[in-house]
């Protein structure tokens, strides 16, 4: 966040705005003018870095009325009301409604930067909290979506950490419902544009006749239909993340349009004259190799060298050994309190079945399992052979893991519960396994399970 508060001067007075205007930004704020409160509004919101400036006598909508739309926005934006003589009854009952202050003309311009400073440096605290406060959130949800101590899970979250901070361009390639999406949200939340639109759009699923209107926008009369103005998904991303998935999908011919925006880095609306810039990140992703795309002639070479500064391989469910546990538990726990119904604990059985499964839909398949698990009214026993029907394996014969894999993530499974039901006390562990603490020592090192792990408050 810039150190440097944005001032809205509101005053239909030109000389006032100007005066006022010019004192302020050789104060170095940075200062925006506004004859009338309503297009000030057009820049307001719960992002806001600054204070708002406003005389309360204007004509149409008042200072009165600009403070209470402000702060329906964000009951924390700063407002610095200016009153006549006569307006100190009106300044004082907004000060009751949330204004910061009010100053009096004529006013000492350095009592109004006083005033200011005190203002913004409120603001900036509130927005600094609030962004530690996203941050947080953001870190646990991030560890939830992206779940699994597999290596493969261990070396997404370490490119993730790498090239979200960046501006880089990332191509993400994975099976469908394997969690494109998510990695491309937790590249987003991980840099400096998270405050910002994160706009997703899926390129598989436009109609080829609509597909440059919904990207770039249209001006009214552009095309039969087009009655008014439409602001396209790079536009609306400004500043933040444009997410293009099932990207290999685009219309050829279409693809050389997105390329020369990418080089150019603006855009023009359909039916419209004026360039307008573009400042956005590029996500992109496949559920092909974007490589044999481009052999089969499907996919430009070189816009795919201009979205591929970097690649992120995301594994499939398949490989990903017992994370398969993991999630299900996450996601039967997460139906259980939306639905209100218990998820009861899986058999030895179920889990096996679980890690047998050849697992087509990857990530989206195992929660739709999971909650189903947890809404059915079956006996526990039998609800997940019901779900996953007995048999419907048989064509993906080389998916599934091999018996000694099966076996070892079994035990890796059983060993992880107990350190975390008994949040890393070996004695209790030992006790429920029935095993001796060389023979415990061993497996958890196999396994890559380490106590500190799930110590009560421990990571």
């Amino acid at each position: 966040m810039s150190s440097t508060a944005r001032i809205f001067l509101i005053d239909d007075d030109e000389s006032m705005r100007l005066s006022v205007g010019q004192w302020l930004s050789l104060s170095d704020y940075q200062v925006a003018s506004f004859a009338e409160a309503t297009s000030a509004l057009a820049g307001i919101d719960r992002s806001f870095a600054g204070v708002v400036v406003s005389d309360i006598r204007m004509p149409g909508m008042d200072g009165m009325a600009l403070l209470q739309e402000v702060l329906a926005r964000d009951q924390e934006i700063p407002v610095v009301l200016i009153t006549g003589h006569g307006d100190i009854r009106m300044a004082v009952a907004a000060m009751r409604q949330g204004a910061y202050d009010f100053i009096e003309k004529p006013f000492d311009p350095e009592l109004l930067l006083e005033t200011i400073r005190r203002a913004w440096e409120r603001r900036r605290l509130i927005l600094e909290n609030r962004s530690l406060r996203d941050q947080l959130e953001h870190a646990v949800d991030q560890e939830r979506q992206l779940l699994g101590h597999s290596s493969g899970m261990q070396a997404l979250r370490r490119e993730i950490s790498d090239l979200g901070p960046t501006d880089a361009s990332v191509f993400l390639v994975g099976e469908t419902g394997c969690g494109k999406e998510v990695v491309a949200r937790s590249l987003h939340q991980a840099s400096g544009r998270r405050q910002r639109p994160f706009i997703a759009i899926n390129c598989g699923a436009i109609p080829e006749a609509l597909f440059e209107s919904e990207l770039f926008g249209h001006e009214p009369g552009a095309f039969t239909g087009a009655q008014g103005r439409r602001i396209g998904k790079f536009e609306r991303a400004e500043g933040g993340t444009l997410f293009l998935d099932e990207v290999t999908a685009m219309p050829f011919n279409l693809q050389v349009k997105v390329l020369r925006v990418l080089q150019e880095r603006e855009i023009e609306r359909l039916g419209g004259t004026e360039a307008i810039p573009i400042d956005i990140r590029l996500i992109s992703a496949s559920n092909r190799d974007p490589r044999q795309a481009c052999r089969d002639g499907l996919f430009r070479e070189d816009l795919y060298y201009r979205l591929n500064l970097a690649e992120i391989h995301i594994p499939p469910l398949r490989s990903r050994g017992s994370d398969i546990l993991l999630l299900f538990e996450f996601f039967a726990q997460r139906a259980a309190e939306r639905y209100r119904r218990p998820a009861p604990p899986l058999t030895a059985a179920a889990m096996s079945a679980l890690l047998a499964h050849p697992w087509p839909g990857n990530v989206r398949e195992l929660e739709n399992i999971a909650e189903r698990y947890v809404i059915t009214s079956l006996p526990p026993p039998q609800r997940l052979a019901a779900i996953l029907e007995p048999g419907e394996n048989a064509g993906h014969p080389a998916f599934g893991p091999s018996l000694s894999e099966q076996i070892g993530h079994f035990e890796r499974c059983l060993i992880e519960q107990a350190l975390r039901r008994h949040q890393g006390n070996i004695q209790a562990v030992l006790s429920e396994l029935d095993l001796p603490r060389r023979t415990l020592n061993l497996k958890m090192q196999t396994h890559g399970l380490a106590r500190k792990d799930y110590l009560e408050g421990g990571s």
